[in-house]
């Protein structure tokens, strides 16, 4: 995948949350025509959006009204997500950020990042995890930064 200006990493925390910025962005891309269609498109609302919308409580459409609707911050957005899909609790903050910073390492998603990081030629890199691999796949170095203390 290209590197998309304007996509964060999914290791970058929203209040509490990892990878709810990166929804928030790609939602934001995609209606300005700036979310490449064939690498992104085809799973939005799905995969880990979905995952995410599914923690929240909250739909994906209507999330993405939310945010096209314009005039809120990331932070009012997540707050917006929490008071319809009811608070999250610290420690469930803590699973669902360990749970995505970690897929695909020693789990049911394991195969499918072996097979992500052999189409991107990523073989050599260390890629441990799913968003080691977006992250590496967009030309940033999670390694290197260590993404996941952000």
């Amino acid at each position: 995948m290209p590197n998309v200006p304007g996509l964060r990493s999914p290791y970058v925390k929203v209040g509490r949350l990892v990878y709810f910025g990166r929804m928030l962005d790609k939602i934001r891309l995609h209606a300005r025509g700036a979310l490449p269609a064939a690498d992104y498109v085809p799973n939005l609302g799905k995969g880990f959006d979905g995952r995410c919308c599914s923690f929240l409580r909250v739909g994906y459409d209507a999330l993405t009204a939310r945010v096209l609707a314009g005039g809120a911050s990331d932070e009012q957005l997540l707050a917006w997500a929490l008071e319809t899909g009811g608070a999250r609790t610290d420690e469930e903050c803590e699973i669902w950020n360990g749970f995505m910073m970690k897929r695909g390492w020693r789990d049911a998603g394991a195969e499918i990042l072996a097979k992500r990081i052999a189409e991107s030629h990523l073989e050599g890199q260390p890629v441990l995890t799913m968003f080691d691999y977006l992250d590496f796949d967009e030309d940033r170095d999670p390694a290197a930064t260590r993404a996941w203390l952000g």
